[in-house]
């Protein structure tokens, strides 16, 4: 009994070491066009639409997103307006740096910590730990953000939530730029 548990265990870490190296990369998408340049999109006015969905997909959260953003070389400041199905408002500003071969770092203030991303082709995901008031308390939830460049206007993103590496939702957001 104990040598079938073994097994079994084997072959469920070597499946989830498999999935891990299946997992699609940013650079899988350098030859897709339109090729997006984040500073050249994020620059001006910003409309979003978006919702959050639970991980069992009852949408829980709809909202609207306005973006102010612009660049004075590599710094840009992204300063978003969010407007909540229930009326709710919030914002939060971001403070970016382009980096070399399409890196670029991020802060803002209910993220922890500095947000990584990396664009290529007409991709570019996003990694960060953002803190979330929920019902009085605060969590710490990572986010694992991609984008991809539709035409030079729309830009689709979908953001997986997780906590302890268990998904607790995603956010869709379609931008449309001005």
């Amino acid at each position: 009994m104990n040598t079938r548990r073994h097994v079994l265990f084997a072959l469920l870490a070597g499946s989830a070491v498999l999935a891990g190296c299946a997992s699609p990369q940013v650079s899988d998408y350098a030859q897709q066009r339109p090729k997006l340049e984040l500073d050249r999109y994020f620059n001006g006015r910003v409309h979003a639409h978006g919702m959050f969905q639970k991980r069992g997909g009852e949408v829980a959260r709809r909202f609207t997103v306005v973006m102010d953003c612009h660049w004075k070389g590599s710094q840009g400041v992204l300063d978003e307006a969010f407007t909540y199905s229930d009326g709710t408002t919030q914002r939060r500003v971001w403070h970016l740096t382009k980096h070399a071969d399409g890196r670029y770092t991020g802060r803002a203030d209910d993220v922890v910590g500095e947000a990584e991303g990396q664009e290529s082709g007409n991709a570019f995901r996003w990694n960060y730990t953002l803190r979330l008031p929920v019902d009085g308390k605060e969590y710490d939830v990572q986010f694992d953000d991609w984008m991809f460049l539709i035409d030079e206007r729309v830009l689709l993103n979908r953001a997986t939530m997780s906590k302890f590496g268990v998904t607790l939702g995603e956010v869709l957001l379609s931008f449309t730029k001005e």
